[in-house]
């Protein structure tokens, strides 16, 4: 694993296992996102009483935040299967009306990246999820009929990291829409400590911490470098993590004090270097660090953006005082502050 790939939300096909052994399984278990997760014990307890499925839910926020482990928990909430597809997959109308017409009565329906979908799928999607009716063209020119199938009622939980670019008419149709953020530290520490119970890790409270202060305010990621780190403290230390060998282990896999790693640094040095700060747009910005815009856009800018060494404006990125100060370069008099100077 090269340290590009250590620090990105999104899911690799290797930790598929890990992730399900480490994801909680109901609503008590889960850790952070506490307005949302109170939001949704009303709303399922709300659905439960009423004995109706609960209301479609759009989850949005940066990959890794546990997007696909509240779809499972609300599923396991409200007692009910849990069905799982993604955007990319739904590439005819046919295979969503295939999956719809399959689901049982009160099932969950997940789909990742839903924002992919096309606008052939989601033409048939609407009514689905507004009457739960399926409306079927059959045949071609003038022999063609439209088919209405009933449809058991369901729940569509959706997920996306660029909740810009569903369209409004698909995004009218959820009736709980929540954004998942970052994690605070805390959290973090509360997540690696559960994990390192799971996995048999030994990890006292000052390793906990530097795992936590590195995660990016991710839990995948957090859950990724306890692992990585166990590696060396087995190899390297006693096998237990405290801080030192924490701090070996990510210095060695080139994570530093503020969870970047080497894409982050070239993105912010390119910025100042190259641009004088900016702004600059980033398709630019992508052309010089040699990395998709779109990769930039998902995976890289919320943390920068949210930890305040980057800022967004109407004419492109632009580094803040604090991006000057991490990379050791003199802030020019018109750097912008940020929140966390």
């Amino acid at each position: 694993m090269t340290p590009e790939r250590l620090l990105t939300g999104e899911p690799l096909e290797e930790e598929t296992g890990v992730e399900r052994t480490l994801r909680p399984q109901s609503i008590q278990e889960y850790v952070g996102q506490e307005k949302i997760v109170e939001n949704l014990k009303i709303f399922v307890r709300a659905a439960r009483e009423r004995k109706e499925p609960l209301d479609h839910v759009l989850l949005f926020g940066p990959p890794g935040l546990g997007k696909t482990t509240l779809a499972h928990i609300l599923a396991h909430e409200m007692q009910a299967p849990l069905r799982s597809t993604a955007g990319p997959v739904l590439e005819r109308a046919g295979d969503l009306a295939a999956i719809l017409t399959n689901l049982q009565p009160g099932e969950v329906l997940f789909v990742d990246e839903i924002h992919r979908l096309g606008p052939a799928v989601e033409e048939i999607l609407y009514p689905a999820l507004e009457d739960y009716k399926l409306d079927l063209v059959l045949g071609q020119g003038p022999a063609a009929r439209t088919v209405k199938i009933e449809l058991p009622r369901f729940t569509l939980v959706g997920a996306t990291t660029r909740a810009g670019l569903i369209s409004p008419p698909l995004r009218a149709r959820f009736g709980i829409v929540h954004r998942l953020d970052f994690y605070p530290e805390p959290e973090i520490a509360r997540i690696l400590e559960r994990s390192a119970s799971i996995l048999g890790v030994a990890a006292d409270a000052e390793g906990i911490a530097e795992l936590a202060q590195r995660s990016r305010g991710t839990p995948r990621i957090a859950n990724r470098l306890l692992r990585r780190v166990r590696d060396f403290a087995q190899v390297t230390g006693t096998g237990s993590i405290d801080r030192a060998i924490a701090r070996h282990a990510l210095a060695a896999l080139e994570v530093d004090d503020h969870g970047f790693e080497e894409l982050d640094r070239r993105l912010l040095s390119t910025l100042i270097e190259v641009y004088g700060g900016g702004p600059a747009g980033v398709q630019a910005l992508a052309a010089a660090v040699g990395e998709d815009a779109g990769t930039l856009e998902d995976l890289y800018e919320p943390y920068l953006l949210q930890r305040g060494f980057l800022q967004r404006t109407p004419r492109g990125r632009v580094a803040t005082r604090r991006a000057y100060e991490h990379l050791g370069y003199p802030p020019p008099a018109g750097a912008p502050g940020s929140l966390f100077s």
